[in-house]
């Protein structure tokens, strides 16, 4: 039977690959800072299944790193977000251009 941390870090991995998978092949702005964020989440499920490493009363320092971990994240979406914006009125797309 599958424990919970194991499955907190097989679900947090496929999440991580997901991300890193949305980030290389799509060439539009939004898609690779949604691909970021998706990395972040799997990096945050990661960090709860170490907090459960032995058995008894979970590690807090994970749990603490990843509440910071949120804050932080969604200070960088909004600044992403916003650049995004300002590249977009100024050069009318959001896709990053190709290089030949």
């Amino acid at each position: 039977m599958i424990s919970s941390a194991n499955l907190y870090a097989l679900t947090g991995s496929g999440l991580f690959s997901l991300g890193l998978y949305g980030l290389i092949m799509y060439a539009h702005l939004l898609r690779k800072i949604l691909a970021i964020n998706v990395m972040g989440s799997g990096i945050f499920l990661l960090l709860v299944a170490l907090a459960y490493r032995s058995p008894g009363q979970p590690d807090v320092v994970p749990h603490a790193m990843v509440i910071t971990g949120i804050v932080v994240a969604v200070s960088a979406t909004a600044l992403a977000l916003g650049l995004m914006l300002k590249l977009a009125t100024h050069s009318s797309s959001t896709q990053l251009p190709d290089e030949d």
